[in-house]
Formats: structure tokens, sequence, C-alpha cells
């Protein structure tokens, strides 16, 4: 089938996807409403109050010690319980799940409906390498490289290991001069089983010397792997790309001169990162701090300029090595692409209990919280260093703290076969679903629009 008619076929179906969610939309409304006197009035204030109380009673358990944390969680565990309990007494919970399942219907076809981000580039086809050296920590991930036997199927393949020592005997303590120190020696490829903090460190080694680089997923939570496509659930496949491979070009985020590959942390989840007691037990931890941090007794207030924009006195600040599809605080989303030549940036403040529960029903909409994109991030503070989280790892830097990007610095040598390729599913958008239902013309207009900016974006993103 030619080009043009599988797009035909694309367009028609997302059309008829659009239409099925703006259907189903209008009938979970109609399901309340319609016979007069269902109930529907009821179901939407007291879910919407019990929103509003579940968001309020959460801030009170993370900003307050005692009775008051006691009540918080009282309240955010009993307001969704006391709702239910509401709809069962007064008979409306079959409404209420009529409607509830028609909007999820309307949600799943809306989101079928919208195109998908472009992917990254087409990969390039790449030579096998020769003198292929690979880092591994054999404590990231709870033991990952022992575990999947990376070492040995690695040296199967031809490639020479290093294995990183625990960091009191110095074997981790500058693993990016062993980076050097393997090419040096004539390698010919850089990779390393680990966490994002130190893909980033032996990355940049490989940028700075123009040699392909090698991610195996053998760290936690493996975000950066993750937006690459490669498997997390078994790191011993990312080694076929020694035998079977392509290249990928990437941008490399840096923050103060020192790379990352994933995200860039401000603010307090930075500040209980700091804590010497956070990684044996994170929870406790995080909940035995978050009352000083924002409230602003140790956690101090964060200014940003992002580009032309000003962010004044932010709670926490999270930059990314391009944006996230979904804005999520905590960088639990997906990267679409990582080579648009863009910093994402999230930036919190949440001073109480109301601003809390605007932000649960408003999302991005709310003051609280800011989503965009930048070229350039400068952070700064009332004091002369910040605690910052790069990647994870807990650093303290001088102010201001300065976060850019190298647009496709570095080359990342990626399996052909990759499980997660496919684009993730872009933000829910109901006024594209419109033009996608019912404009041909505005949908036209909005498909060249998106090609537009897709193409100056990557002209402005080529190196040199």
């Amino acid at each position: 089938m030619s080009e043009s008619g599988t797009g035909a076929r694309a367009r028609s179906r997302e059309r008829l996807l659009a239409r099925c969610a703006l259907l189903a939309a209008v009938a979970a409304v109609l399901a309340l409403f319609v016979p007069f006197g269902s109930g529907g009035l009821v179901i939407v204030l007291s879910g919407l109050a019990a929103l509003v109380l579940c968001a309020a009673g959460t801030w009170w358990f993370l900003a307050h010690r005692g009775p008051v944390r006691f009540l918080g969680a009282l309240l955010a565990a009993g307001a969704p319980l006391g709702l239910l309990v509401l709809y069962v007494r007064d008979g409306l919970w079959p409404t209420a799940l009529l409607s509830l399942g028609l909007w999820g219907v309307g949600l799943l076809c809306a989101r079928r409906a919208l195109p998908r981000p472009r992917p990254h580039r087409p990969a390039a086809p790449a030579a096998r390498p020769l003198r292929p050296v690979l880092l591994m920590n054999p404590k990231s991930g709870g033991g990952k490289v022992e575990r999947f036997g990376l070492v040995e199927r690695a040296e199967a393949l031809g490639a020479r290991v290093v294995l990183l020592g625990p960091p009191d005997s110095g074997g981790q303590a500058d693993v990016a001069a062993l980076a050097r120190e393997a090419v040096a020696d004539g390698a010919d490829l850089l990779g390393v089983a680990g966490g994002d903090g130190t893909q980033a460190l032996v990355a940049a080694v490989a940028a700075e010397h123009g040699l392909p680089f090698l991610v195996i997923s053998a760290g936690t939570r493996n975000h950066f792997a993750m937006d690459l496509g490669l498997d997390r659930a078994d790191p011993a496949r990312c080694l076929d790309a020694l035998t079977d491979g392509e290249e990928l070009r990437v941008d490399l985020g840096e923050v103060a001169g020192r790379p990352f590959v994933n995200t860039v942390s401000f603010g307090v989840y930075a500040d209980v990162v700091q804590r010497p007691e956070y990684r044996d037990a994170k929870a406790e931890t995080a909940l035995n701090a978050m009352p000083e941090l924002l409230a602003g007794g140790e956690g101090g207030r964060l200014d940003a300029r992002a580009d032309d924009t000003s962010l004044r006195a932010q709670q926490a600040l999270l930059v990314s090595n391009n944006p996230y599809v979904s804005p999520d605080p905590l960088g639990g989303g997906r990267r679409p692409r990582l080579d648009r030549g863009e910093l994402g940036v999230i930036a919190v403040r949440v001073e109480g209990a109301a601003q809390a529960a605007d932000l649960a029903v408003r999302g991005t909409q709310s003051t609280g919280l800011n989503v965009l994109t930048a070229r350039r991030v400068e952070v700064t503070a009332d004091s002369d260093t910040l605690p910052v989280a790069v990647d994870g790892e807990a650093l303290t830097l001088p102010t201001p703290v300065l976060c850019t990007l190298r647009p496709r610095a570095l080359r990342v040598l990626v399996p052909r076969d990759r499980p997660g390729t496919a684009p993730p599913v872009p933000p829910l958008n109901w006024g594209r679903i419109v033009v996608l239902a019912f404009g041909p013309r505005g949908e036209s207009h909005a498909r060249a629009h998106e090609r537009t900016r897709e193409r100056a974006a990557d002209r402005t993103d080529r190196p040199g």
C-alpha cells in the first residue's frame, strides 16, 4: 500500500476514535443527569469534595508531625472511603460506576486517537566494535551484574570488563578516570552496567572522545535505558548491541560542568537525598524531613530562570535531559525523544492545604505547578551552595547552578531489537480531539504546524 493510502487510513482511524471519545464523554455526563434527579449533582460535588479533602489530608500528613500528621492520614484515607459509603448508602453507586466506566472508555479512545510523538531520528548502521570496554558495578540494582551473568556474556562477545569496587576501596571513586584509561589503552567503545549517575560520567568521556557508548540496564530504575527503548527486565539483552547494533545520537545534559543523562533535582527531593540515613531508610527519612522542608524551616526557596521565564520561590525544581511526555515531579514518566536539544522543567510551589487541593483538582493548570521547556536553566538561592541530586546522586554545588544541553553529543550503540521503542502515549488534549473528530482543515493545519515545529527543532539541534 502507498504511503498516502496508509496515511489516509491512519487519519480515518484517528477520526473515528476521536468521535468515539467525545461520544463516550458526553454519555458519561448524561448518565449522571438523565433522568433528572438521579443524583448526578451529588455524585459530582461529593467526588470533588473527596478529592479536595484527600489532597489536604496528604499535605497535612507530609508537612506536619504529631496529631496533625495523624489527622491528615485519617483524612487522606477516610475521604475516598466516606465517598464510597455515601454512594452505597444512597444507592448512587450504579450511576457513578456507569459514568466512570463511560469516562474511562472516552479517555482510552482519546489517547489512542492522538498521534504518538515522533520517536528519535532513525538509527544509523553501526560497525561492530573491535575493542569494547565495559565498566560494571556489581552492587548496582541489587546485584544484577552477577544475577544475569553480565561479565561472562560480555567477555564471550569480545569485550573487556572492568569491575568497579566499593566506594571505600577507591574502585568507584573516579569512574571517569577508569574510562579515560580505557580510551588511552585503545578502547573503541565504552559501556556501563550501572545506574544513571554512573552512566552519565562514562557517557561524558565517550562524547569527549567521539566514541560510541553502550548502556546496560543494570541499575535500579534505569530511566535512561527505558527512554532508549532497552530491556530493563533483562540487562543481558543490551549486550546484543555488540554484535547486532545500531547507533542513535542523543543529547547530553550538563549541570555546573557535570554530565547528566536523566534529571537534576533541586529543593525538597535533593535535600532528602543528602541525608546519610536516606539510602538505608528512604521512606522513613523522607517523612521525617518533610515538615521542615515543606514549611520552609531547613529547606530554603529556590529562584530559577528558564530562558526568559522567571520562577520565584520554588520548593522543588526538576530539570530533565529533554522533557517528559507527562509532567511528573518525581520523574516517573517517559521522554519520547532524547535528541530535541531542550531541557524539561517542572517547578513546584505548594504553600498549604488549599494549594495542595488546587493542584489535585486542576493539575497542570494549578498556580502551584509550572511545566515548560528551555535551553538554559539557572538556579539561585540565598546560600552560597545548593544541595542537588544529579541522576539520583547527592551533590552540593556552588550557586548559581547552570543547567544546559549539548545537542546530539552522545553516540549510543543500541540493539536493533529493543522492546521499548514504541513511542509513549501523548498527553491528553481534548481540544486536539475535537479538531481530529470534526475539523479536517484544522486537523491538516495542526499536523502541518507540528511537522514545521519538529523540522525547525531538528535543524536547531544539528551539531555544528
